[in-house]
């Protein structure tokens, strides 16, 4: 291999700058040349190395992992989010580092996507060495000094101004506004900086000018200034590349993958600092004789070597050298050499620039190994002052649009001292209802008067009414557990909101093809029926329809007994044989079917579509039933809770809207507030009053928001899932036809977080009122007692069940109170009070 000189130039003998004797032959030279060229030739496997290498030291250096330490340094900017077009406003912009010993004021109008464009004004002022080198804060109190003249030739007054520091040394970042200096550079040696956040500095010098109200907002790094500075024409801006003098990245990453912050949600730009990159493995293989001498010459030897392949403080100098070889050669210049080919530097990178198409190589190497990108190249137009600018409205619209979305959010977090407010007003209404007094809590007697205790045995048959799907079950008690069989039937909206004896006739058509699809026509088996609307019963098989929910409205039902109705349906089919010998709530039935498995299971629970509680209590506070021992399960029908306004306190604009715009105005308040078929509509309603006030979707109406219904509670599951990436969220929101940025997803996490958790809180206060209640009837100081719940919010929500029980816990701390999930209340559960109630019966009969 041929030896490289201090120079870089090839050693032969005779004087540099001389013509060398025996020139190469033409066939020679361009074998010479090509030579020479082959080394700067880097074939794809070797790029794809490269980028396998770079890619797996951002990720280690993201993981926070320190060893073996990291090629590159990825570090947080605490930019959180990229321009959406709707940015307007005047600010300023300081630059301090970007070109040498001087400063620059800027100010920037931005007038949004549609606005039209306006130049920024500038001034540049002329640091004097004596301050460059003098202590920090007179380098500061100049800035300062530097701002209030640039504003005195403003037409500016007394308004508050937000302000972009872009300070271009070396920096350690904490935070959007906070930077602390690692080290000087560029021939800055201020005293009593580094270490120090230079932006605590600049606002400390701004407050002793006292000339303008100046607030700073960010500090910027130019990569990030030009990611934020780009055209926002052609789509979002979501990586940003310098490649000048040096060369780095910066790029929005998921804010989970980046250790150091310790967040899960959002997303924060990224300054990959790639100049640094230098993995011998992946770089050696193309790095050149003339790279190593530039790197052995340069000012920082071994270091920065990714950039001294890249940057155009470089590439000029590589040229040359390359150029002087050759020349050495006998190739070029008829092997002569000139001063100027000899001196360092003489090559700059404009002339670089003018012989190669660099964008278009590179265009072309990002499609080779990327090729499911769709990968847009936009110049930047200032990042220094548009993009510095454009971070610092960035940041004004996030802090105003958190503080709306905070304001709006704020009556959804519940105090505690608000809960235990609320667990009072519920046992207050509860022991009002127990003794026929006017409540908000009917507190109904069902009639059920034992949880099962194991021995209970047999074929039962249960009917399942609840809502649009209608099951028919076969359930068989035995010794070795409990086996069932059944089937769904759809009931017809006509039929849900047709004639009461058009939707009996219509269930007992389904009960009748059940028996003859499981050979039981002709059999009379007990039949317990699941009928999960407020009733009030006046004995087992009794039950008042008191007020149809959930979207039912059958004529002539309400003030009937249901199971007359039934029983009436049953004759007019004439050879149907069915013994209805139970009407059930599904909250009953719920507790039955968990005390079946635990005998502590004294308190049913659901949160689904609808929402409601049961439990069993002393029947000598029953004040509609005779008898003064033994216990009465009390069906709370607790969703009409606070029907009476004592919930008015924590109903909010949008309970109010979700409220006049149901079936019901007016009632079912607790249920508007918890259950599953309500908080989908919360949502929407909060959504589409933060559209309106241009905090979500660029502040423009989108129309699926206005149709009732369109967000699904299921959707608050998904959203709040903590499997869920950002870009998870946002595929499920945008499915259903909502144009969002990462932003938007974020702020709508947040709303379905809010809304979710003060349902859970609600029901969290209820059940603590329920277990205390049971608690002081036995006059314990501590209560085991156990719930069962059902239904698909408590059971599919990512959080909803430990917020319940983090509630209970904290307002019932002398209850021990363990939830059990029911595998089928409602089916399972109707058949064990009829099997109870068989059993008892046998007992009395005995």
């Amino acid at each position: 291999m041929d030896t490289i000189g201090p120079r870089g130039l090839q050693q032969r003998e005779g004087a540099l700058g001389c013509p060398q004797e025996g020139l190469p032959s033409p066939s020679e030279s361009s074998e010479l040349v090509q030579e020479c060229l082959q080394q700067f030739k880097v074939t794809e496997a070797q790029l794809r190395q490269i980028q396998a290498s770079l890619l797996g030291s951002m990720e280690q250096a993201l993981s926070g992992k320190a060893s073996p330490a990291p090629a590159v340094r990825m570090l947080p900017t605490y930019v959180g989010s990229i321009p959406h077009g709707t940015e307007q406003g005047d600010f300023l912009v300081l630059e301090l580092g970007a070109s040498g010993a001087s400063l620059r004021v800027l100010w920037v109008t931005l007038m949004g996507v549609e606005g039209h464009k306006t130049e920024p004004r500038s001034q540049e002022f002329v640091i004097p060495q004596e301050v460059m080198l003098g202590p920090g804060q007179q380098l500061f109190d100049f800035a300062a000094r530097c701002l209030s003249e640039f504003l005195d030739a403003l037409p500016v007054g007394k308004q508050g101004l937000q302000l972009g520091f872009s300070f271009s040394f070396p920096c350690h970042q904490t935070g959007l506004d906070k930077s602390t200096l690692i080290s000087w550079t560029k021939g800055f040696k201020c005293s009593g900086v580094e270490g120090q956040d230079v932006v605590q500095l600049l606002r400390d010098a701004i407050q002793r000018q006292g000339t303008y109200s100046i607030d700073v907002v960010a500090v910027v790094n130019d990569t990030v200034g030009t990611m934020m500075g780009c055209d926002l024409g052609v789509g979002p801006c979501e990586v940003g590349l310098v490649v000048d003098t040096g060369t780095n990245a910066c790029y929005m990453e998921e804010a989970r993958h980046v250790a150091v912050l310790g967040e899960d949600r959002g997303r924060v730009c990224i300054s990959v600092e790639w100049g640094s990159f230098s993995d011998d493995e992946a770089l050696g293989p193309v790095w050149t004789i003339f790279d190593r001498t530039l790197d052995q010459e340069s000012l920082n030897p071994g270091a920065q070597r990714f950039e001294k392949m890249i940057g155009g403080l470089y590439l000029g100098e590589l040229v040359r050298l390359a150029l002087a070889d050759l020349a050495q050669r006998g190739v070029l210049f008829g092997g002569s050499t000139s001063p100027v080919l000899l001196s360092p530097g003489s090559i700059l990178l404009e002339h670089v620039a003018e012989m190669e198409k660099f964008l278009a190589i590179l265009q072309e190497t990002v499609m080779l190994l990327a090729p499911e990108c769709d990968v847009s190249f936009i110049p930047s137009v200032d990042g220094g002052g548009q993009g510095v600018a454009m971070v610092t409205a960035v940041a004004a619209r996030l802090a105003a649009h958190r503080r709306l979305l905070e304001e709006t959010l704020a009556p959804f977090w519940l105090t505690r001292e608000q809960l235990v407010a609320l667990q009072r007003q519920m046992r207050e209404a509860m022991a009002k209802g127990l003794q026929g007094k006017p409540s908000s809590l009917r507190m109904l007697p069902t009639y059920v008067r034992a949880i099962p205790d194991g021995s209970e045995r047999g074929d039962f048959l249960a009917l399942d009414l609840g809502g649009t799907n209608f099951r028919v079950l076969l359930v068989r008690l035995a010794s070795g557990g409990v086996q069932i069989t059944n089937q769904i039937y759809s009931i017809p909206e006509y039929v849900a909101q047709g004639s009461g004896e058009q939707l009996f006739d219509h269930i007992v058509d389904c009960i009748v093809d059940f028996q003859q699809k499981q050979g039981l026509s002709g059999h009379s088996l007990p039949l317990g029926f699941t009928f999960s609307f407020p009733c009030r019963q006046l004995g087992l098989d009794q039950g008042i329809l008191l007020n149809w929910t959930k979207g039912f409205s059958a004529s002539d039902c309400e003030g009937q007994d249901v199971v007359y109705l039934l029983r009436e349906a049953i004759k007019r089919r004439q050879a149907v044989k069915l013994n209805v010998v139970a009407i059930v709530n599904d909250t009953v039935g719920t507790m039955m079917s968990c005390g079946y498995e635990n005998p502590h299971c004294e308190v049913g629970l659901i949160v689904g579509t609808g929402t409601n509680a049961c439990y069993m209590e002393e029947l000598r506070n029953v004040a509609s039933v005779p008898g003064d021992s033994g216990h009465m399960c009390i069906n709370m029908e607790w969703g009409a809770f606070g029907d009476d306004g004592s919930l008015g306190m924590l109903s909010t604009y949008f309970d109010e809207r979700v409220d006049q715009a149901s079936i019901n105005p007016g009632r079912q308040r607790f249920e508007k507030m918890i259950s599953g078929m309500y908080l989908g509509e919360i949502v929407r309603h909060i959504l589409l009053h933060l559209t309106s006030r241009g905090v979500l979707f660029r502040g423009q109406q989108i129309q699926c928001l206005q149709t009732r219904d369109i967000f699904k509670t299921k959707f608050l599951s998904q959203i709040e899932s903590d499997s869920l990436a950002l870009r998870q969220v946002r595929a499920i929101l945008e499915d259903l036809g909502l144009p969002l940025t990462s932003d938007d997803a974020l702020m709508v996490l947040e709303v379905c977080q809010a809304v979710s958790r003060r349902a859970a809180q609600l029901c969290g206060a209820g059940v603590a009122a329920v277990v205390e209640k049971i608690r002081e009837n036995r006059g314990l100081e501590k209560l085991t007692v156990s719930v069962g719940v059902d239904g698909t919010l408590y059971k599919l929500h990512p959080h909803f069940s430990r917020l319940v029980e983090e509630t209970v816990q904290e307002l019932a701390p002398c209850c021990e109170v363990t939830f059990l999930q029911s595998k089928d209340g409602s089916g399972k559960g109707a058949a064990l009070v009829t099997a109870v109630a068989c059993r008892l019966a046998q007992m009395t009969r005995v």
